[in-house]
């Protein structure tokens, strides 16, 4: 065991991580099934930018759950990676990569909500499914492309390891030297501009909605409830994790309670289908009602002009 695991092991242990492991796999499959499920009726029927976007989310939620049994077998193993190699970068792949893709389609979901209830006309009109479908593929490949590094790092020749026992986790000056400033980038891409985004569209739509009197209070509270979960799933899953690699960056290592910042990540796949399978109907039914309002006022003002 290297002495890297020994000083982890004072902060986190493996019975922690497992039992985590467990329970999001347990909640987390079935709940993200059901979504799935139900994204794909909605999407069959009448395709719509956020849905497809939600589905993605699921997607990527259901990729991380399904290598989180490998992840189960490294910490029974006490954190040593048994398995063949390649099923190691593909783990930490996926792992790693599906949580940016998590940040980035959240802060895409918001920024479509922002449009449907800051300029309905304008979302109606836009609201093609090509542009969900486009903005999942830009999404997908960003979050690939980050997490590359994970390959980089392992098979380059000049920064490979052959000594360590561990995956993805015990790592040397060099891989480091590569390894922290990409860290510190994503950042930045991964986390700190979709959080900004995120906070300014869900502020905004509730302000807008506490100012129309016409949509019901009923639904002005899922409304907000929904934008202010969406906000708290970025406070207590995502913000943790990327702070590590902010502090990483500063200490010139990996902190050793990254690992809690992780398992924190992991019970985000048990939120997310609760949260936005319902969050997509309220925000649909709110800027349907000032679609509906702005045409009714049109019409009467074209009325008018007539007479």
């Amino acid at each position: 065991m290297s002495f890297h695991w020994v000083i982890m092991d004072e902060v986190v242990r493996t019975e922690v991580i497992l039992s985590v492991y467990i329970i999001s796999f347990l909640i987390g499959l079935p709940a993200n099934l059901l979504a799935l499920y139900a994204f794909s009726v909605k999407i069959h029927s009448k395709p719509l930018p956020t849905d497809i976007l939600l589905l993605n989310l699921t997607v990527s939620d259901l990729l991380f759950l399904i290598i989180l049994p490998l992840k189960m077998h490294e910490a029974t193993s006490d954190m040593n990676w048994t398995l063949p190699g390649f099923l190691c970068s593909i783990t930490s792949f996926i792992f790693f990569s599906t949580i940016y893709t998590s940040s980035l389609l959240l802060m895409a979901v918001s920024v479509v909500r922002y449009i449907a209830v800051a300029f309905p006309v304008t979302y109606h009109q836009l609201h093609k499914p090509v542009y969900g479908i486009v903005t999942s593929v830009v999404i997908w490949l960003v979050s690939a492309a980050h997490c590359s590094i994970i390959i980089i790092v392992r098979y380059h020749p000049a920064l490979y390891n052959g000594n360590s026992t561990m995956c993805y986790e015990d790592f040397t000056e060099k891989q480091l030297e590569v390894l922290l400033p990409v860290r510190f980038e994503s950042f930045f891409v991964g986390f700190l501009i979709p959080f900004v985004i995120c906070v300014y569209c869900y502020l905004s739509c509730i302000l807008i909605l506490y100012r129309r009197p016409r949509i019901s209070p009923m639904q002005k509270q899922k409304a907000i409830g929904m934008a202010l979960g969406s906000l708290a799933v970025f406070l207590i899953c995502v913000l943790p994790f990327n702070m590590t690699h902010l502090v990483g960056y500063i200490q010139g290592e990996s902190p050793t309670w990254r690992y809690y910042t992780l398992l924190l990540s992991t019970f985000n796949t048990c939120i997310d289908p609760i949260i936005f399978y319902f969050s997509s109907s309220a925000f649909r039914c709110t800027s349907e009602k000032s679609i509906f309002r702005k045409k009714a006022s049109q019409s009467n003002k074209e009325a008018t002009n007539s007479n």
